[in-house]
């Protein structure tokens, strides 16, 4: 089923065109007869994360919170 929708509209009922997306269906959605635009499911990539696995490529300098000289007038 296709679903052709003014915007005005589909803010109204946005969460039953994402359901329709994610179900296969195609979902448009068109704005002043000019834009137009296609709501298409995605599915995100699983991927597992490692703690530490950033460990050595992060450096802090040792005054890394010291005040900015920028900021000095303000800091009075």
């Amino acid at each position: 089923m296709i679903h052709q929708i003014d915007y005005e509209e589909a803010k109204i009922s946005l969460y039953d065109l994402i359901e329709a997306a994610i179900n296969g269906e195609k979902v448009f959605i068109k704005k002043n007869n000019n834009f137009g635009v296609q709501l298409v499911p995605r599915k995100l990539p699983n991927i597992k994360r490692k703690f530490g696995s950033a460990k050595g490529l992060i450096e802090i300098a040792d005054d890394f919170d010291a005040p900015l000289d920028d900021f000095h007038e303000y800091t009075k």
